[in-house]
């Protein structure tokens, strides 16, 4: 009576009994279980998971099976898609190619070159600046007559995800001279004046005046509303830009909407390689003065508002002062 059977192992029966329980026990041999029921190591040396099977082993301990890596032919569809996905992201909200056709901006530009177009600022609210070089979709009818090459089916696709410049849209490219607020006028062969600072005008194909003597619309002084461009052609005597389209709906001008980004850098050929920069003539002091009126006008009823706040709110401090004095 008392006795309590402790340890009890097979084939050790009686001996065992009375032993006390606190009694220190030979160590057994081989590594202790897991006591977090985990990997452990079997019999034959090999380690076994928590669920019971063999790591690295497959069903009834054989080897897994590798995973089949998929063909080229098959992966290759994916690959072209998501290049396809890309290229369009890119032309549409980023960057695009154009192919200038004409020898209208001349010398910065000549017939065949490719310019890379900037389409990501506008989405901004970046709008057209003095002497930026733009990219803009005909605004009323100033290609009418012109001859428009019949891309192929190639062409056609490659314009539309932008790998190559696209030959049915009907697109001019030309720097702008005004924007919204700004006086431009020509006399005479030049030079050629904004808000009555004479530009000088490096960039003008050789040989060419800044203006051009004629009775067609060479000969002018504009204002260019808010929201417009006045363009020329670098090639004064061979471009028809805005000087010869003011019977058009616009008066000559560019919307800003119809404005596509600005061209800045000559892609191909290669020995064309160059960037696009404004020039320093439209740098100069004082150019800006009749616009910067204008924007001044602009935020005229907010400064007022502003100005009226003021000794409103300084009377209300002289009355709350007092009043925590007390």
């Amino acid at each position: 009576m008392g006795d309590v059977a402790v340890g009890t192992r097979s084939g050790h029966g009686e001996e065992d009994r009375g032993r006390p329980v606190d009694a220190a026990a030979p160590a057994a041999k081989g590594p202790a279980p897991d006591s977090g029921g985990g990997s452990g190591t079997a019999e034959d040396g090999t380690v076994t998971n928590e669920q019971g099977g063999t790591e690295g082993r497959g069903p009834g301990g054989t080897p897994p099976a590798a995973k089949k890596q998929r063909s080229f032919w098959k992966e290759l569809p994916i690959l072209i898609g998501i290049a396809l996905v890309l290229a369009l992201l890119i032309k549409t909200f980023l960057v695009q190619a154009f192919s200038i056709p004409s020898a209208s901006m001349q010398n910065t530009l000549t017939e065949g070159d490719r310019v890379l177009v900037d389409k990501l600022t506008p989405w901004f609210g970046s709008e057209p600046e003095r002497g930026e070089v733009v990219v803009f979709h005909d605004p009323d009818a100033w290609l009418a007559g012109e001859p428009t090459p019949e891309p192929n089916a190639l062409q056609v696709f490659l314009g539309w995800i932008g790998l190559m410049p696209s030959a049915d849209e009907k697109d001019l490219i030309k720097r702008v001279i005004g924007v919204g607020g700004d006086t431009v006028e020509c006399k005479g062969t030049g030079p050629l004046k904004v808000n009555g600072k004479a530009l000088n005008e490096p960039y003008v194909y050789p040989g060419n005046t800044p203006c051009s003597v004629d009775d067609q619309g060479g000969q002018f002084k504009v204002t260019v509303p808010e929201g417009h461009v006045w363009v020329m052609g670098d090639h004064r005597q061979n471009s028809r830009d805005s000087r010869y389209n003011q019977s058009d709906r616009n008066n000559g001008m560019v919307p800003v909407k119809e404005v596509i980004g600005r061209a800045v850098f000559v892609a191909w050929p290669i020995n064309h390689w160059d960037t696009l920069p404004v020039p320093d003539t439209f740098d100069q002091v004082g150019l800006n003065d009749q616009s910067s009126a204008a924007a001044a006008l602009s935020v005229a009823p907010q400064g007022l508002a502003l100005a009226g706040a003021v000794p409103v709110v300084l009377w209300r401090r002289r009355r709350i002062a007092p009043a925590e004095t007390r």
